[in-house]
């Protein structure tokens, strides 16, 4: 049995434990209700951005003509999987849920006998993919001494991207990164940036629009500026994805520890409780042997 000043300190060490899960709580509740707003603010433009672009490219697709973005390489052989996680732990399974759909998309392409490398964005992707897939690496970004993300932090990423592509180190850009709905739910979520995807437009009778100048001189300014948009909306969806698990880990955490203590303070009762009736004992039989 465990001596009254072992479960002293243990109880005293899950306590200590319990204020840093609470703090770590409070302080991802603060941050968390900004994140959601910005996520949810940038959300439309980001939408409206890929709905314009459908609406440009719908017949500039497969056209010689047309911006290199949108049309691709032509190949299907190199990819690059930009995979944004966040740079601090202590958030459930919420970097691991995204390493885990990057590692599915690593071996789904290299079974199709595709070549891939990745641009690694966080610090703890980059820790959980580096020991199987770190000759994979091409870039790391880390936000750590970053307050705030902003535009201009998605806007350095994407710039490095186009730089890529346009030396001709990938044929296909995709982005892996968890969506964010709630508190307890994030979806890991991947989206193809490069070539720019295009759906087929249905034939119908709406207004037909002309544009000055010309399509392709619209998207050859729009296209590279999507990119940067599109991350950026990843950055922010992670962030706020990041913070509501982290309050959902905490408090867990805090529950958990409250259990513990409290499992802890029975057991210390019950064997300071055993000890003093052995004592008890011992000066009762010692008072009868006399």
């Amino acid at each position: 049995m465990a001596s009254l000043k072992s479960l002293r300190n243990r109880i005293a060490s899950v306590k200590a434990t319990r204020k840093i899960t609470k703090a770590q709580q409070m302080v991802a509740a603060s941050k968390f209700r900004r994140a959601q707003d910005a996520t949810v603010a940038a959300r439309p433009f980001a939408e409206k951005m890929g709905a314009v672009i459908q609406n440009l490219a719908g017949g500039l697709k497969d056209n010689p003509g047309a911006p290199r973005l949108l049309r691709g390489t032509g190949r299907d052989e190199a990819h690059l999987l930009i995979v944004c996680t966040a740079d601090r732990g202590l958030c459930g399974a919420f970097n691991t849920n995204i390493v885990r759909l990057a590692r599915q998309k690593i071996e789904e392409l290299q079974s199709a006998g595709k070549k891939v490398s990745i641009f690694c964005v966080g610090r703890k992707g980059r820790e959980q993919l580096k020991r199987q897939h770190g000759h994979l690496f091409v870039e790391t970004f880390e936000f750590t001494g970053v307050r705030r993300i902003g535009f201009a932090n998605a806007q350095a990423i994407g710039k490095r991207v186009l730089e890529m592509f346009d030396e001709g180190k990938f044929d296909v850009a995709t982005i892996i990164y968890s969506k964010f709905r709630s508190v307890i739910s994030q979806n890991p979520t991947t989206r193809q940036l490069i070539p720019a995807p295009v759906e087929e437009q249905k034939a119908s009778g709406g207004t037909v629009y002309e544009y000055e100048p010309d399509e392709s001189e619209i998207l050859a300014d729009l296209l590279p500026r999507n990119v940067s948009v599109q991350i950026f909306h990843a950055l922010l969806e992670n962030v706020a994805g990041e913070f509501g698990a982290k309050m959902t880990a905490m408090d867990g955490a805090t529950r958990n520890a409250g259990e513990v203590i409290d499992k802890l303070t029975l057991l210390y009762n019950r064997t300071r409780q055993a000890q003093i009736t052995k004592e008890l004992i011992e000066i009762i039989s010692g008072a009868e042997a006399l």
